[in-house]
């Protein structure tokens, strides 16, 4: 947790929000397309934050593993 928390991290999840929100923003002719874009965007740094707590686990395999 404690690698999840520092700038560079931050940093990246506010670009992925971002690039996200600016894709589904300016591509979308509905009348929602800010709450869409909000909820893209979070699910992005979402997505990248569940990556981020596997990535980072311990590079011991688990027992009996094959």
């Amino acid at each position: 947790m404690k690698k999840i928390l520092n700038p560079k991290y931050l940093l990246i999840a506010v670009a992925v929000f971002v690039v996200l929100f600016l894709m589904n923003y300016i591509g979308n002719d509905n009348p929602d397309k800010v709450e869409r874009a909000v909820l893209t965007g979070l699910g992005g740094v979402a997505g990248l934050t569940i990556w981020m707590l596997f990535f980072n686990k311990d590079n011991d395999p688990p027992q009996n593993f094959d």
